[in-house]
C-alpha cells in the first residue's frame, strides 16, 4: 500500500543527513532543497547542530510527527530508529541504505523487521537499498540527475537504482520530462506491482500521466503486475517496460515440448504481450518508445519521411518496411504543387527530400502540405541534421511548432548532436524532445505502432463442454501422467476433434477393431511418455497380419500397459501445448509440428485465458504462418479452427487448472477440419 505521506508529505527527515554532499544523506537533502520541498525539513544527526542550513537533531525522540522519514545510516541502527518514528506517527519510510536482504540470511531478517515495523502503523517502505523517491512534491534522492518535471511526463518505477539514474540522463538528453519516479529498490514491501496498483487506483484520464516506464529485473507478483497493467491500458495508458536477466541455464530434464519451450522469459514475454505492454531491449530503447508514446498515436500505419539527407532517410523507409509499416508513394496534383516550390533536384514521392540547403520555410510548407494534402499519411517523421552551413535553430522552431499544432503526430530525428547542439538545447528549451538516430527510432516506432492497435477482448468461452465429467477424472485421477484413455475422454468431453482411437490391451481386443478400421494405420505404445524414443510409433501398417505382429512387439516395450491404434492421419502437422507457470498461471503454445517446433521453435505463446483476438494472434504470428495459408499450392488450414482449438485448450486449464502440462502433438489439420492424433496430460493437484 502506498500512503499519501509517501507522495505528498508536509515534512520530511533526513536520519544520517550530512554536510557532505558526497554522501547519499547529504546529497538526498541537498536535492530536497534544490527541489523546491516546500514543507518542513528536518535532519537528526548527533554530530552537527546544523545540516546545510537545516536544524539537526542528535537524536529520532526529540522529533515531532513527521510525515516522511529517510534513512541514510548503517542497516543495524534504521530498526530503531524507525521504530521510534513509528510510534510518533510516522507512515512513510524511504531507506536508501544498503546491507539487507542482498547481504545474505543476517540481511533478510533486518529487512523483515523493517516490514513488522512499518506494517503495524499501515505505512509504505521503499527500498531499502534504492536511491530514493521522486514526487511533484519533493525531490528525495540521493542520486542525479534530476529531471524536469511535468504533469503529463513519465511516470517511472525501477527495480535498479543505477540503471534508473542512467535511463534518466539519456532521458534528460532526449528532452523527456516525468512526473514520478520509484526507485523500489530490494523491494522488501513496495515493489514494481505495488506501484503499479498506486498508478492504477489514482488514474485519472486527461488528469494524470499516461505514459508508464519499468525497469523489472523479475516479476514477483505477476497476477497483481498483469491486473494493474492491464487496468491501465484499458484506461489509455500506454506502457514500456524493460525486463532483464532473458537467458537462463534453463530445464536439465522436460517431458513435454511445451516445458522445453516455456522458459522463464517465455512467461515474461507473454506476460508483456497479454497486458500491452511494450517490451524494450536496453535503456537507450526504453526511451525512444517512451519519447514516440508522448506524442499523439497516429490513425494508421502510413508513414511519411521528411529529410534534408538522403542516406538517412533511405535507412528509415528500411526500418519502417521490414517492420510492416508502410512508406506510401505520395503522388498527383498536391505532390507536383509542392514539389515547385522547393530547390531542384528535390523529391515528394517519400521520403520527401528537400536537399542539403532546404530552409525553415521549405520544412514548413511540406509539414503543411504532409497535415493537410496528402490524406493517405497518418505520422510524419523530419530528419534534419546539418553539415554545418548554417544555424539551423530557425527550422527547429518550426518543427517544434509544428509539433505542437499538427493533428497528425510528427516526430523530430535531430541526428547533428555536436554541430547543432545549441539549435538542439534550444529545441528542448521550448519543450520539444528528439531522437538522433532514425533506425533506432524506426525499431522503436514500429514497436509502438503495433501495440496501439492491440485488441483488449474478454475471454471467449463455449458451452458444449462437459465440464462434470471432465472434473470427475481429474477428481478422481493421480498425480502425474494421465493414462491415454483418459486423455482422450478429457479431450472428448471438451468437444475437440479426435482422429478415431482404439486402446487395445489383449490380442483378442484386435478382432472387432479390425472389422472396422481402414488401413493403413498406426501403431502406439501405451504407458511410456516418451513413444518414439523407446520405439513404441510404429506407422504405414497395411494387414492384419502385421498388426498382430507388432501388437507382441510394442507390448514387449518397459512399461506397455497396451497398444493405440488408430488409422492414419494427413495434412499439415500442428502443434498444441499448454504449461502451468508457477505465479503466472497456464502458458500456452502453438506451432507447426514436426522439426518447426523442434528443432525451428517456431512456436507463439500466450497466457490462458485466451480471447479469440489473442488465440488469433497467435496463428498469424507464426512464422510458418503461408504454409497454414496453402503456400504452393499445398493443403491449407483455417486460422479460425486453428484458433478455437486454442481456445478449447485454454477453457479446458481454466476448468482444471490441476493440468501442469499438456501436449497434443501431433494433430493434422485439412481446411477447417483438425483432428488430435496424439496427447498427454500431466496432474499435480
Amino acid at each position: 500500500m502506498i500512503v499519501k505521506e509517501l507522495i505528498e508529505p508536509n515534512s520530511i527527515v533526513i536520519v544520517g543527513g550530512s554536510n557532505d554532499i558526497r554522501k547519499p544523506g547529504g546529497k538526498v537533502l541537498e536535492n530536497l532543497l534544490r527541489g523546491g520541498f516546500a514543507g518542513e525539513l528536518f535532519v537528526v544527526n548527533p554530530k552537527e547542530t546544523s545540516v546545510q542550513g537545516i536544524k539537526s537533531f542528535p537524536s529520532c525522540n526529540e522529533l515531532p510527527k513527521i510525515d516522511l522519514a529517510i534513512f541514510a545510516i548503517p542497516a543495524q541502527f534504521i530498526p530503531e530508529a524507525m521504530e521510534l518514528l513509528a510510534n510518533r506517527g510516522t507512515r512513510a519510510f524511504i531507506v536508501l541504505s544498503a546491507g539487507f536482504s542482498e547481504m545474505g540470511e543476517e540481511g533478510k531478517k533486518l529487512e523483515r523487521k523493517l516490514v513488522e515495523i512499518v506494517e503495524k502503523v499501515d505505512g509504505s517502505l521503499i527500498g531499502p537499498n534504492c536511491i530514493g523517491v521522486i514526487t511533484e512534491k519533493y525531490k528525495g534522492v540521493f542520486a542525479g540527475p534530476i529531471p524536469e518535471f511535468d504533469t503529463f511526463g513519465c511516470d517511472f518505477v525501477s527495480a535498479s537504482g543505477a540503471t534508473a539514474v542512467f535511463i534518466l540522463e539519456e532521458a534528460i538528453e532526449k528532452g523527456i520530462k516525468f512526473s514520478s519516479i520509484f526507485s523500489v529498490g530490494n523491494s522488501a514491501q513496495i515493489g514494481i506491482e505495488e506501484v503499479l496498483e498506486y498508478w492504477d487506483n489514482n488514474y485519472e484520464p486527461g488528469k494524470s500521466p499516461f505514459v508508464k516506464l519499468i525497469y523489472a529485473e523479475q516479476i514477483s507478483k505477476p497476477k497483481k503486475f498483469l491486473k494493474h497493467s492491464l487496468s491501465l491500458r484499458k484506461k489509455g495508458c500506454k506502457i514500456a517496460a524493460i525486463k532483464s536477466g532473458r537467458t537462463s541455464a534453463g530445464q536439465r530434464a522436460v517431458s513435454s515440448h511445451t516445458g522445453a519451450l516455456a522458459g522463464e522469459d517465455a512467461v515474461v514475454e507473454a506476460l508483456f504481450k497479454k497486458a500491452g505492454i511494450i517490451r524494450c531491449e536496453g535503456r537507450l530503447d526504453l526511451v525512444n518508445v517512451a519519447g514516440i508514446l508522448l506524442e499523439q498515436a497516429p490513425k494508421g500505419k502510413n508513414v511519411a519521411i521528411v529529410t534534408h539527407a538522403g542516406g538517412p532517410g533511405v535507412m528509415l523507409t528500411d526500418t519502417l518496411e521490414a517492420e510492416g509499416l508502410q512508406i506510401p508513394k505520395i503522388e498527383g496534383e498536391h505532390a507536383d504543387e509542392l514539389l515547385k516550390q522547393l530547390h531542384f533536384g528535390s523529391s515528394v514521392s517519400n521520403p520527401i527530400d528537400f536537399l542539403a540547403t532546404g530552409t525553415a520555410e521549405q520544412l514548413d510548407l511540406i509539414l503543411d502540405y504532409v497535415e493537410n494534402k496528402f490524406d493517405s499519411i497518418d505520422a510524419c517523421a523530419v530528419i534534419f541534421g546539418t553539415p554545418g552551413l548554417f544555424d539551423v535553430k530557425n527550422v527547429y522552431e518550426v518543427l517544434y511548432k509544428r509539433i505542437k499544432s499538427s493533428k497528425k503526430p510528427i516526430f523530430a530525428i535531430l541526428p547533428s548532436i555536436y554541430q547543432a547542439k545549441s539549435a538542439i538545447e534550444h529545441f528542448k528549451s521550448l519543450g520539444g524532445h528528439y531522437f538522433n538516430d532514425e533506425v533506432a527510432f524506426g525499431k522503436a516506432f514500429a514497436k509502438a505502432i503495433k501495440m496501439q492497435f492491440k485488441q483488449f477482448d474478454e475471454p471467449y468461452q463455449f458451452d458444449d463442454f462437459n465440464t462434470e465429467k471432465i472434473r470427475q477424472i481429474i477428481e478422481t485421477s493421480s498425480n502425474g501422467f494421465l493414462p491415454s484413455k483418459k486423455v482422450f475422454k478429457i479431450l472428448e468431453y471438451a468437444n475437440f476433434k479426435l482422429v478415431k482411437t482404439y486402446f487395445v490391451a489383449s490380442p483378442d481386443d484386435l478382432k472387432p477393431i479390425l472389422s472396422n478400421i481402414e488401413f493403413p494405420i498406426v501403431m502406439k505404445v501405451d504407458g511410456p511418455i516418451h513413444k518414439t524414443e523407446v520405439g513404441g510409433v510404429i506407422t504405414n501398417i497395411n494387414d492384419v497380419e502385421t498388426v498382430r505382429e507388432k501388437f507382441n512387439q510394442l507390448m514387449e516395450i518397459e512399461g506397455a500397459t497396451g497398444v493405440v491404434v488408430q488409422p492414419m492421419a494427413s495434412g499439415v502437422e500442428l502443434f498444441f501445448g499448454c504449461k502451468y507457470q508457477e505465479g503466472f498461471g497456464h502458458l500456452l503454445a502453438f506451432g507447426l509440428g514436426g522439426i518447426f517446433v523442434e528443432v525451428l521453435k517456431d512456436v507463439q505463446m500466450s497466457l490462458s485465458p485466451l480471447s479469440k483476438t489473442e488465440a488469433l494472434e497467435m496463428v498469424e504470428n507464426i512464422k510458418g504462418v503461408k504454409i497454414l495459408e496453402g503456400y504452393r499450392k499445398q493443403q491449407n488450414v483455417d486460422k479460425n479452427s486453428i484458433a478455437e482449438v486454442l481456445l478449447r485448450l485454454s477453457q479446458l486449464v481454466e476448468i482444471a487448472p490441476e493440468i501442469t502440462e499438456l501436449d497434443i502433438n501431433p494433430a493434422f489439420g485439412v481446411g477447417q477440419d483438425i483432428k488430435i492424433v496424439d496427447a498427454r496430460i500431466r496432474l499435480q493437484k
